[in-house]
């Protein structure tokens, strides 16, 4: 990794975890791919490792993230989705060429065309951002509940009920702040 940049934030679902790569939307967005090689790097841990990157497939890739962020918060709050979001999703869908392998241990890779280009990988992306808005998965689109982040995150706990899109940052933070405004309002409590 290229040391100078915020970490990635990483989950277990490719769509929301490539739409938290800008993290922090309603306060000091935080840009976690700035350069097409951050985007690289952010592939590669991935699974979707890529020999290149130039800043027009950059740009694209923020296109694409951005209208997986719109979709999916449609789909949280229950809203019609944005009609340029869902053609951005297809179109990059559409324009890869990546096939699902399995491995001997069982698991699903992705085998991206033997240029290993941006294009593929995001066609990745965006066939599982479709699975999760169509509601073909297991689980269900929720808004983180930090005002500062309300990023689109994918809940597949056991009751549907997570609050936060990463609770070792956004439950974390949110949770130091009750703490403190507890200690605040009763200081004798801290004794």
């Amino acid at each position: 990794m290229r040391a100078g940049f915020p970490d990635f934030r990483l989950g277990n679902v490719l769509a929301t975890s490539f739409t938290g790569t800008l993290s922090e939307r309603h306060g000091d967005a935080v840009e976690r791919i700035p350069t097409p090689h951050r985007l690289v790097d952010w592939l590669a841990v991935n699974g979707l490792a890529v020999d290149s990157c130039t800043t027009a497939q950059l740009d694209l890739a923020r296109e694409l993230r951005e209208s997986i962020h719109a979709a999916a918060t449609a789909a949280a709050i229950q809203d019609a989705l944005p009609a340029s979001a869902v053609q951005v999703i297809n179109d990059c869908s559409a324009q890869g060429r990546a096939a699902a392998i399995l491995t001997p241990e069982g698991e699903r890779r992705w085998r991206l065309s033997s240029a290993s280009c941006v294009e593929d990988a995001l066609s990745v992306i965006a066939a599982d951002a479709i699975s999760i808005i169509a509601g073909e998965r297991d689980g269900k689109l929720a808004l983180c509940a930090s005002p500062t982040c309300q990023a689109a995150f994918f809940d597949t706990s056991q009751s549907r009920t997570r609050k936060w899109c990463d609770m070792n940052t956004c439950g974390n933070r949110q949770k130091k702040a009750r703490f403190h405004a507890n200690q605040r309002k009763n200081p004798r409590s801290a004794e």
